[in-house]
């Protein structure tokens, strides 16, 4: 019994310090205003309606993209806000992604999308299937969902390398640079030789947030992120944690979404929580092949908004499988929305939603 007992408190211990938990809002503060369901069965132009892995807003649209590989697809929704409410949320356009063409890829596993005001053009994430060496890749559509061209990766991104991304672990999040003169992306996990997987103990597991020139496609600026450890001890054998959105908000400081999962706990598995990060002062890790290799300085991270504090006021208490995050209007506050969306596996694992939750988000210091 006494061992035990030391087990159990070492274990507190270490996930104490595996994980951010002290709430830091200076700089921002978030507040929870609603949650809408779209149904399980919801069909729309004969697809079934879930996997929603990314969101974005534009000029009163919202862009939804599913992450269903065999039928890679974007929906364009219209979102009805009114007195801090969801009024309504109603698809009104499929877009289907054309598997024809230069830059067309065999597998494409949908994570991400942004809407790019200046060309008019929609771009995507793909994680790929590393497995299969399908490479994972940032793609630009018209808006007819017809690939146009891919961004440039660095070596260590490609999925037949000697170095290379976790299968399942690669571009997550999805942001317009603050100047609108590039993109970010986010690995979800670390590189195979640069890192483990989040555990329930601290680990040294940092991903690598990369900037690409909008015109070129070239790789530019690059930082490291460490991801903490995963919430809950798992039941069953899986568990993860990793980085599912981020969103620029001002020069080189980002919110940045993490997701936490820990099976054997049915519905109930995810943590989620959003932290203001600063990247002014990392380092720029481009043209690092191993992370292992090298001293760095990764950007600083504060605890803004955990899920958990909300989850009374969520449909059956469930924190869902959340990947999505967009600003979306300015509400009548003056305040601006932020708005997330779950990727409800197409209910593979156990009950899960398609989830939309609505914040009100103060940046203070802005």
């Amino acid at each position: 019994m006494k061992r035990i007992l030391v087990i159990v408190i070492s274990s507190l211990l270490l996930l104490g310090c595996a994980m951010t938990n002290r709430l830091s809002n200076e700089n921002i503060e978030i507040d929870f205003l609603d949650e809408h369901i779209l149904p399980a069965d919801l069909i729309y132009e004969n697809t079934k309606v879930g996997g929603l892995s990314g969101i974005d807003y534009y000029n009163g649209s919202y862009y939804l993209v599913s992450d269903q590989a065999s039928n890679p697809r974007i929906y364009i929704a219209n979102i009805d806000i009114k007195n801090k409410k969801f009024e309504s949320i109603e698809l009104e356009k499929l877009i289907t992604i054309e598997k024809t063409g230069q830059f067309f890829e065999a597998y494409l596993d949908l994570e991400a999308v942004r809407y790019d005001s200046d060309s008019k053009e929609i771009v995507i994430a793909s994680e790929g299937m590393i497995d299969q060496s399908k490479d994972p890749g940032i793609y630009r559509l018209n808006e007819q969902g017809e690939l146009k061209n891919k961004f440039k990766l660095p070596s260590y991104f490609s999925s037949t390398g000697n170095k290379k991304p976790r299968n399942n672990g690669v571009f997550e999040g999805l942001t317009e640079s603050f100047d609108k003169k590039a993109y970010w992306t986010a690995t979800e996990l670390p590189l195979e030789h640069e890192g483990p997987k989040p555990k329930i103990y601290p680990t040294k597991s940092h991903i690598r947030i990369t900037k690409f020139d909008k015109k070129t496609g070239d790789p530019v600026h690059q930082f490291v992120y460490k991801l903490d450890g995963i919430s809950k001890l798992p039941i069953n054998y899986f568990a993860v944690n990793g980085v599912t959105e981020i969103l620029e908000y001002k020069q080189d400081r980002f919110l940045i979404l993490e997701r936490a999962y820990s099976a054997g706990y049915g519905s109930h598995g995810n943590t989620v929580k959003i932290f203001e990060v600063d990247a002014s002062k990392a380092t720029n890790t481009l043209n690092f092949e191993n992370l292992k290799n090298e001293n760095y300085l990764k950007a600083e991270k504060k605890l803004i908004f955990n899920f958990k504090s909300v989850r009374d006021k969520l449909t059956d208490g469930i924190i869902d499988n959340i990947e999505g995050m967009t600003f979306g209007p300015e509400l009548e506050n003056g305040k601006r929305s932020l708005i997330l969306v779950s990727d409800n596996n197409f209910n593979s694992f156990s009950k899960q939603l398609n989830q939309f939750i609505l914040l009100e988000i103060d940046f203070k210091n802005l």
